[in-house]
């Protein structure tokens, strides 16, 4: 099966810091459903923005598809919901205009909507369960209605990789839950390969095939049930 993302070797640090990773070695199969946890500061949001092209490592290599992350070519196969993604609070948008915007990278900048644009948000904005949402303003909406407006606006642009880079961050156990449920069967239906990104997995766990400890480097990858006990206390997963 074609791998979606492979790290070898990497490690990185931010100019004038410590390493945040060491020796990382990664690959995450088309198709897979994979959580990503650890504590904060322990390296899994850079660990992912390596994996995307969006930093370079000091050593290893990052390939997407196969490609070089960093001169991927094929970036609408992409979508990236990046840690604590929210628009300005007085920003007069309303979660169709905003999954709207998420066609852009099919359709670039200067070409109008089409037939197939307008179905590919409709279907985003039904899938999430925001259909009689649709035309509400963003700011009126709960935190997990806002989360999944946002990932309808990932779906829009139909692609092969979805990254959540703490999605249900600031939303409540039952929105988590619901959340994860969603992406579970977003998973089953469209068979897009998903990566989610937390500080805890507790949501996430049932429904993921593999979960990828980090901290500093990989410390378990592996099924949930393999997961050894003491990792299901959250002092190892917080810090």
């Amino acid at each position: 099966m074609q791998l979606a993302v492979s790290l070898r070797n990497v490690s990185f640090a931010y100019p004038g810091g410590p390493a945040v990773l060491n020796d990382v070695d990664l690959d995450v199969r088309s198709g897979e459903f994979v959580g990503i946890a650890g504590p904060n500061g322990g390296g899994k949001t850079t660990l992912v923005r390596v994996a995307l092209g969006l930093e370079r490592p000091q050593t290893g290599e990052a390939l997407l598809y196969g490609q070089p992350a960093h001169r991927f070519t094929e970036r609408v196969r992409l979508g990236y919901l990046a840690q604590r993604t929210m628009l300005g609070i007085d920003a007069p948008v309303s979660v169709g205009e905003l999954v709207a915007a998420g066609r852009v990278p099919r359709r670039g900048l200067a070409r109008p909507f089409r037939p197939a644009d307008r179905s590919a948000v409709e279907s985003a904005i039904e899938r999430v369960g925001l259909a009689d949402r649709a035309d509400a303003p963003i700011q009126q909406l709960s935190g997990g209605q806002q989360q999944r407006a946002y990932i309808a606006k990932a779906l829009a642009g139909e692609p092969d990789l979805l990254v959540l880079d703490e999605p249900t961050a600031g939303v409540d156990a039952d929105a988590q839950e619901s959340f994860a449920a969603l992406l579970e069967q977003l998973h089953a239906e469209l068979g897009a390969t998903i990566v989610y990104i937390s500080h805890e997995f507790g949501a996430v766990e049932r429904y993921v095939e593999r979960l990828v400890l980090v901290r500093g480097g990989i410390t378990f990858d592996g099924p949930p049930s393999a997961l050894p006990s003491p990792w299901h206390d959250p002092s190892h997963v917080h810090p």
